[in-house]
């Protein structure tokens, strides 16, 4: 199976473009999920938040809507295991926000800060690779795998299959499991809307309305892309398969992971049993999404490391970053806003863990001020 509209040369191709178009409008917007939890710590500013939170919403809604049409099956997602390894969400979780704290941002927020020119962002991008790479497959992942993954949480104790909302509402009430991921989707979705939109100082912002539903309508179509577009029969074992993704099941937009796997490939170019995935391309979509911004709107500047001091305390950072996010199976993107659409248990837990970690470094900063 090959050309350029086979399924897995779709899904690359989608993915790239996808994330191009993210980079492009999280440049634009300053679409950032650490700086949003900055402006509420230090100037109780709700504005960057209301958008990562409308994004959410879109995306919960889209993707319910995807799988109560039968175009996806959210609950072959990774997110959605019926074993809640909860202490790495947890441990994870804080671990990645102490890290994107220290870094400036997290692994989204450096893809889109390359693009801008920051050679900071390289050398953090490039740390938070190996020690991903290191918890994948490396050292990291002795530890995790023995320490922490273990630690679980089975589900199926409770006759759940899954660790979406949707199918805990199946559960209690009966009700056909289509019906209540669509349900559980549309309310809480709605009810983010409501919070969101009742400031009408956000409602004033066009930019940032429009940048945070394009971002979750983003979010929903690479779920399209990975799930459906990408779901055929492989030509050699006539088995049905996800193409051209590295967990090999359905994927939307997370950062942490797939920086590992480009740099693996990178330096294993001529390894034939490496190819490009939807991953890899979303990675660098948005360093050229966001390259493509800078160039036009005349942003776009060298920016390197103020000194030493700021050197050791980005790759501090970056290693944390890497560790917290394969441990918490997602970033604040991965976890955050896709994990979250699927509406996995294990995706707020994730989040809520990151949020706590950044904020306090955030205060502890603050303190030593």
């Amino acid at each position: 199976m090959s050309g350029l509209f086979a399924p897995p040369s779709l899904v690359v191709l989608g993915g790239f473009v996808l994330a191009f178009v993210f980079g492009a409008v999280s440049s634009k917007t300053n679409f950032c999920t650490m700086g949003a939890i900055s402006d509420i710590v230090n100037m109780s500013h709700w504005g960057r938040m209301r958008m990562w939170l409308l994004t959410i919403a879109v995306a919960i809604m889209g993707t319910g809507a995807l799988a109560y049409m039968d175009w996806i099956d959210v609950s072959k997602t990774v997110y959605q295991r019926p074993t809640l390894t909860w202490l790495s969400f947890v441990v994870g979780g804080l671990v990645f926000g102490v890290g994107m704290t220290i870094a400036s941002g997290c692994t989204n927020k450096n893809l889109i800060r390359l693009g801008s020119g920051s050679i900071r962002s390289l050398v953090v991008l490039v740390f938070t690779a190996i020690a991903s790479y290191m918890t994948l497959k490396g050292l990291f992942a002795q530890w995790r795998a023995s320490f922490l993954d273990p630690v679980t949480i089975d589900l199926s104790h409770w006759g759940l299959s899954n660790q979406g909302l949707g199918w805990v509402l199946s559960k209690m009430t009966g009700m056909e499991i289509k019906s209540a991921i669509l349900a559980t989707s549309l309310t809480l979705g709605l009810g983010i809307f409501a919070f969101v939109f009742k400031d009408a100082r956000f409602r004033g912002n066009l930019w940032h309305v429009f940048g945070s539903i394009t971002l979750g309508c983003i979010v929903v179509l690479a779920w399209y892309v990975t799930g459906h577009i990408g779901y055929g029969e492989h030509p050699e074992t006539m088995e049905m398969v996800y193409f051209s993704t590295n967990t090999r099941t359905l994927e939307a937009m997370s950062f942490v992971a797939p920086i590992a796997y480009g740099l693996e490939l990178l330096m294993l170019w001529t390894d034939n049993t490496l190819r490009m995935t939807f991953g890899i391309a979303t990675a660098l979509g948005v360093v050229l999404g966001s390259l493509a911004y800078a160039l036009a709107s005349k942003k776009f500047r060298w920016e390197g490391f103020a000194s030493f001091s700021d050197l050791r305390t980005q790759l501090i950072g970056a290693v944390l970053m890497g560790f917290g996010g394969v441990t918490a199976t997602g970033c604040t993107v991965g976890q955050g806003i896709s994990g979250v659409s699927t509406l996995a248990i294990g995706s707020f837990i994730v989040m809520a863990s990151i949020i706590a970690g950044s904020v306090a470094t955030m205060h502890y900063q603050n303190s030593r001020a």
